[in-house]
């Protein structure tokens, strides 16, 4: 089929041709972890989501976050920083150090209608199937996807579940490449519009769905947007047509492609990492886990969802499910209810149903 760039360069990587590379992970060095500690305990009694990366001394390790930004945008799109040591520090500390490094990346954006900056990945009870909940509300493996809306990701893992809980990176570019090579007509159907279910997030005048496309090739890069579950969830909705075989089965083969050893990195994700994630050119998976009984030792991620203010323009269908911010022109999180303001709780929120 005609017409069907390929993409290659830095971001289009497989995943055993960096499992034996250590330049996608920073270690942070003693003094590092001390420069951290002393910017966030001068910012100790500020209410986090009122500061700004002007408001944080970094010093030395403002050259290393800039490369960590860089290798986001125009590398290989995601990074891993290594060596905080949480297990020694109360959570305030560990809250205001991650969003001291997350202020050198981007800016953040709501990711729930809560007002949530900062999200708790951590089972309170939740149910991946809920058409209200979510499924980092649970123990549920989570399947390859995107977080549509949101830029970059981060997830700073503060403890690790008893089994499991595996992560998983894919870069999107390989997979597109795969599907132009072998099956161009669902490279051609992927890459035009699907609904989404907005599963609730929903403010006045707005659908219950929104709709994008899997995924959206460019000259300069291609961008994805893969979420199967709120694809098929949004097939409840009767006002909306139902999928054609084509694109089922264009969204069976991602899943697939995701899954082959040949494209994948498994990520060993320990307490005091943090995983940064370009999120328009990586899919992300969760492996299902068994967690401890005692709910202390819990797994438990900080998440922050982020946009990139001064970034490259991305394409307008990335701007379906929440719309651009005024100041910043970027994708700008979940739209609030009236009277939401924004928050950054450091215990997990209860589940609400």
């Amino acid at each position: 089929m005609e017409g069907l760039q390929t993409y290659d360069g830095p971001g289009a990587w497989r995943g055993p041709d960096l499992v034996a590379r250590t330049d996608w992970r920073h270690t942070f060095t003693p003094d590092e972890v001390e420069t951290l500690a002393a910017a966030a305990d001068a910012v100790a009694e500020r209410e986090i989501v009122s500061l700004q990366a002007a408001d944080f001394d970094l010093g030395d390790l403002d050259p290393v976050l800039a490369k960590v930004r860089d290798d986001l945008a125009e590398g290989r799109g995601f990074v891993l920083l290594r060596g905080l040591p949480v297990e020694d520090w109360p959570i305030a500390r560990t809250a205001r150090v991650y969003w001291a490094i997350c202020s050198r990346v981007g800016q953040p954006i709501a990711q729930n209608q809560y007002g949530n900056l900062l999200g708790h990945v951590t089972d309170v009870g939740g149910d991946s199937s809920h058409p209200r909940q979510r499924a980092y509300q649970s123990s549920d493996g989570l399947p390859f996807h995107s977080d549509i809306g949101a830029e970059t990701v981060g997830l700073l893992c503060l403890q690790t579940a008893r089994a499991g809980g595996e992560s998983h990176l894919v870069s999107a570019a390989p997979l597109w490449n795969e599907l132009v090579a072998t099956r161009p007509e669902l490279a051609k159907a992927l890459s035009e519009p699907f609904h989404l279910d907005r599963r609730g997030e929903t403010v006045e005048g707005q659908d219950p769905w929104f709709t994008i496309p899997v995924f959206m090739p460019t000259a300069a890069q291609l961008f994805a947007a893969y979420n199967p579950r709120f694809v098929r969830s949004a097939q409840r909705f009767p006002e909306l047509p139902r999928l054609t075989d084509l694109q089922e089965e264009g969204l069976d083969a991602v899943m697939t492609l995701a899954n082959d050893p040949r494209f994948k990195l498994a990520m060993d994700f320990q307490p005091g990492d943090i995983q940064l994630i370009n999120n328009h050119r990586l899919l992300h998976s969760r492996g299902a886990f068994e967690d401890w009984p005692d709910p202390v030792r819990r797994r438990h991620l900080l998440r922050i969802w982020m946009c990139a203010p001064g970034g490259k323009p991305i394409p307008e269908p990335l701007y379906s499910r929440f719309g651009a911010d005024e100041e910043t022109g970027r994708p700008k999180g979940i739209n609030l209810p009236p009277g939401v303001p924004l928050s950054a709780p450091l215990e997990p929120p209860a589940l609400r149903t």
